[in-house]
């Protein structure tokens, strides 16, 4: 048998040396790789690449619907605080009106009492005339009479009677 220089191991049982066998399955090994280097690894790679960029796409997609939905929430927010300021503003020109109202009435209430006091004072004044003229022939006739009766003569004169009358009544007057 053959052996190496030094070795005792035969020349055929030496792994290390290649034979017919390793030979072919590395060139089956080789041709495998190729094909699948060509033939399947593309195709793996495509479909792999197609998907990373389907799952960038929907996480950018996903990036844009949060920044869509923060921009909504701001417009909503936005429009809340408006319509709170436009809601107390009108509550306060509600006030304001209210209260406008409510002195309009008072102004427009002090300016019928006023006119009712003022036409019961001359109402008054009217009723107090007619009944001191009222009062001024009557009392007149009556003491012109009494007069007449007292002094014996006839008080027929209108001037006289009408002397008679004015001294009494104000004699009534400083009395009172």
């Amino acid at each position: 048998m053959d052996t190496l220089a030094g070795s005792r191991m035969p020349l055929a049982s030496n792994f290390l040396v290649p034979n017919a066998t390793f030979i072919a399955e590395v060139i089956a090994f080789g041709i495998i790789i190729w094909f699948l280097a060509r033939f399947v690894i593309p195709p793996i790679n495509k479909m792999m690449a197609d998907r990373q960029e389907a799952i960038r796409k929907r996480f950018a997609d996903l990036d844009e619907a949060q920044a869509d939905a923060r921009k909504a929430e701001a417009e909503y927010k936005e429009q809340l605080n408006n319509a709170k300021h436009e809601a107390a503003r009108i509550r306060e020109e509600a006030r304001e009106q209210g209260a406008q109202i409510v002195q309009d009435a008072r102004e427009k209430a002090q300016v019928e009492h006023d006119r009712i006091v003022e036409l019961a004072h001359t109402q008054v004044e009217a009723d107090r005339k007619a009944a001191f003229n009222s009062l001024r022939r009557d009392v007149g006739s009556l003491a012109t009479n009494l007069a007449g009766r007292i002094v014996g003569e006839s008080m027929d004169d209108d001037e006289r009677q009408s002397r008679v009358v004015e001294r009494f009544l104000a004699d009534l007057e400083e009395a009172r």
